[in-house]
């Protein structure tokens, strides 16, 4: 047969056998993934016995939580500390707030990252070192406290929500790592190829940019979401009405509110009931400001390996 008339369907290969793509595992090798998997595990019920012990204890008695009774499971269940906390109207307007703050704090921030990630990856941005020298210089250094409550005040920004949305409007670290992962991951060709067909770069930001960085924008939507979530200290100082005040600041109302002075103790049996039900509070409180990043999180898992790892080399 000529090699002009050989066939592809005449030729007859074996059968590979499964078996022989299975890699060998040597002794040592069986050691080592033994030893991951054991750290790992303990590890993982290292984190995650503290959540199943805080969410059974917001759900016992407050006479089992103060007792010691829980350590893995709800005791006489219930939902006392749940009921007493949103008794209080002020949990429903720091909820309000937070979530206020939240999605248009982030929304503010990732904006602001953008914009100003895109200009500084691109390589004939003049002045180019200069101006990222003054970025990471601000992450070094600041005017500290005192200063930025009198610029806020000079701003007529104080008990606004603007003294809470646009100091911190944009992390140095967070833009570091947006320029990175847009200067490694979208090729400068692609952008000479759109300015061919005639694509402003304003164009070019929104139709190509974004699109293409949808993980590292979920990684720093995630990030700023927490800090807003978590945020205390910028209302703790800027803000005095209530009003306008974010969950934690009242969570933290509620706690020194429900703290027994020693001075104070008349009855034992009282004292005790009390001290169960201020830590059984504590509980519930955890639990109800943790649960909505808790359950977000999930939807977000898929991007953060891919854009933590690509923009984690910082250039």
């Amino acid at each position: 047969m000529t090699p002009e008339k050989i066939d592809a369907q005449s030729i007859k290969l074996p059968p590979v056998k499964a078996k022989a793509l299975k890699l060998r595992v040597s002794a040592e090798d069986k050691v080592y993934y033994g030893f991951v998997y054991a750290f790992t595990t303990l590890l993982l019920l290292l984190v995650l016995y503290p959540i199943i012990f805080i969410v059974s204890a917001s759900f016992s008695s407050p006479f089992a939580v103060s007792s010691g009774q829980v350590l893995l499971f709800p005791v006489e269940p219930s939902l006392e500390g749940y009921t007493a906390v949103f008794k209080d109207s002020r949990i429903l307007i720091g909820y309000r707030n937070t979530l206020f703050y939240t999605v248009i704090g982030t929304l503010i921030n990732v904006f602001m990252t953008l914009i100003c990630a895109y200009p500084l990856a691109r390589k004939k941005l003049p002045h180019r070192g200069p101006l990222m020298f003054f970025f990471t210089f601000t992450m070094l250094f600041s005017g500290g406290m005192i200063p930025n409550y009198l610029l806020l005040r000079d701003l007529h920004m104080l008990n606004t929500v603007w003294a809470i949305l646009i100091p911190g409007a944009i992390s140095v670290y967070s833009m570091i790592i947006t320029r990175t992962f847009i200067s490694t991951s979208i090729p400068d060709e692609l952008l000479e190829a759109a300015q061919i067909d005639g694509c402003s770069d304003f164009i070019f930001f929104f139709r190509f940019v974004i699109p293409l960085s949808k993980a590292v924008i979920a990684v720093i939507a995630m990030q700023y979401a927490v800090g807003h979530w978590n945020a205390y200290f910028n209302a703790f100082i800027y803000l005095t009405k209530q009003e306008l005040y974010p969950l934690q600041v009242f969570l933290r109302e509620i706690l020194v509110m429900n703290q027994i002075a020693a001075n104070n103790i008349v009855d034992p049996e009282a004292a005790v009931a009390m001290q169960g039900l201020a830590d059984l509070l504590k509980y519930s409180l955890i639990v109800i400001s943790s649960a909505p990043i808790l359950c977000i999180y999930p939807f977000f898992q898929k991007y953060f390996v891919k854009g933590v790892m690509i923009g984690s080399v910082k250039g």
